[in-house]
């Protein structure tokens, strides 16, 4: 059997490692266009600050990733799948036969094309590891820094950033940061925390062009007519999935490759995991999306072992599933958190170091979303309730008081 994964990161590496649990025999190739080895990309804000190098970020033969038998294959760009003859046509004309296919491309970077940026150097996006290492190079001349977007990735290459001795300032268009995790309430809170470690945070307005001299970026203008100068601009202002490559194949494409719940295609022998797959919120119901890391691993996963010819069901991946910490203030925010014109039943408690917030369907049967800031214990448990769907009714109130033990769901099992 002739496995092919097109994509080294989470899913694809997860995916491979699932098929050689279940298949000693079958050939495994990755195909990644990067020019590194598979790596931890969550990580890669520590190479900016010098924290980590980029040898201490690889995948291949650490944790979960140690199979043996696997190729990968980097500088690999497939053009093309022919699924009639199952072929894959390479950027450099070659052609690749497989057997079982599964696509992990995952996506890339939107930047506004009204900028004009990706002709003026200084500008960057935080997606791969050469990213990283780019502008840790730049970073090293210069001494102001703006990050357009106010999301997890941007917010911790600000950080990053500001070690190196730069003067930080955030842009984000919303009325407060990480308005995709939370509400701004809740967002307000790790504004504080970024406010205290010296980061300059502007909300509610955006960029209305760059400034540039000799084609490198000098500052740029805000929409409220604020002037900021700074010699690096950090885009972090959302990502789309890399599915351009399909256009003229017979794979079914919606925002992403659509994946049923054993994550396959609507053609044979091909499936697909990760930021480029287009899956269920078990939560909502909703198609989605997700860019997020874990939820990529339990794809690859499940897409492993039904190439593997073990029948697994993928239970869905939450919109929102995402544990971190900026500054000194750790947060988790998981299924549904924005309930705002909603009729979900929600309870919020908070004191000077602590948000809590745990959401309940409209009935209050079931725990559909939580979010926590500052004290993070119980996520775990929150986490299996939600997943699984188990109903919650004689434990509201150990929830809702955030005295829940394991205890207390074995006894109302």
């Amino acid at each position: 059997m002739r496995y092919v994964i097109i994509g080294g990161s989470a899913a694809g590496m997860a995916c491979a490692n699932a098929i050689r649990e279940l298949d000693g025999s079958g050939s495994i190739l990755i195909l990644t266009e990067e020019p590194h080895l598979p790596y931890f990309r969550p990580m890669i804000p520590l190479v900016i600050s010098g924290k980590k190098d980029a040898s201490d970020l690889k995948l291949f033969g650490f944790g979960p990733y140690t199979a043996t038998g696997i190729d990968i294959r980097i500088n690999s760009r497939v053009e093309k799948i022919d699924t009639a003859s199952q072929t894959l046509t390479m950027q450099n004309g070659n052609e690749l036969p497989y057997d079982k296919l599964m696509i992990a491309t995952g996506a890339r970077p939107t930047i506004p094309t009204r900028l004009g940026a990706k002709e003026t150097k200084g500008v960057f996006t935080l997606r791969f590891l050469k990213d990283a290492e780019d502008l840790a190079q730049r970073a090293k001349s210069a001494k102001r820094a703006v990050m357009l977007g106010a999301g997890l990735v941007n917010l911790k290459t600000a950080l990053a950033l500001m070690e190196l001795g730069l003067k930080i300032t955030v842009v984000e268009r919303e009325t407060e940061i990480l308005p995709r995790l939370m509400e701004p309430d809740a967002g307000a809170r790790i504004h504080e925390a970024l406010s205290r470690a010296g980061i300059e945070v502007i909300t509610g307005c955006t960029v209305s062009h760059l400034l540039s001299h000799g084609n490198k970026v000098e500052g740029l203008l805000l929409d409220n007519h604020r002037e900021l100068p700074c010699e690096l601009l950090c885009i972090g202002t959302g990502i789309q999935p890399n599915v351009e490559f399909l256009k003229d194949s017979d794979i079914h494409v919606n925002h992403g490759v659509v994946a049923d719940h054993f994550m396959k295609s609507n053609v044979a022998n091909v499936f697909a995991a990760g930021d480029v797959a287009d899956t269920r919120d078990p939560l909502t119901g909703k198609r989605i999306v997700t860019g997020q890391w874990t939820n990529a691993v339990e794809m690859g996963r499940c897409a492993g072992r039904n190439m593997a010819g073990r029948p697994t069901e993928y239970s869905g991946a939450f919109s929102i599933l995402n544990a971190s910490q900026l500054a000194d203030v750790p947060f988790v925010a998981m299924g549904i958190v924005h309930t705002e014109g909603t009729d979900f039943e929600t309870h919020e408690r908070s004191d000077s170091k602590n948000y809590r917030k745990v959401v309940f369907s409209s009935d209050g049967s079931k725990l559909m979303g939580s979010l926590l800031i500052g004290d993070i214990s119980r996520a775990g448990l929150y986490r299996y309730l939600i997943r699984e769907g188990l109903p919650v009714t004689k434990l509201k109130q150990e929830i809702i008081n955030h005295s829940l033990h394991y205890g207390h769901i074995l006894r109302d099992r």
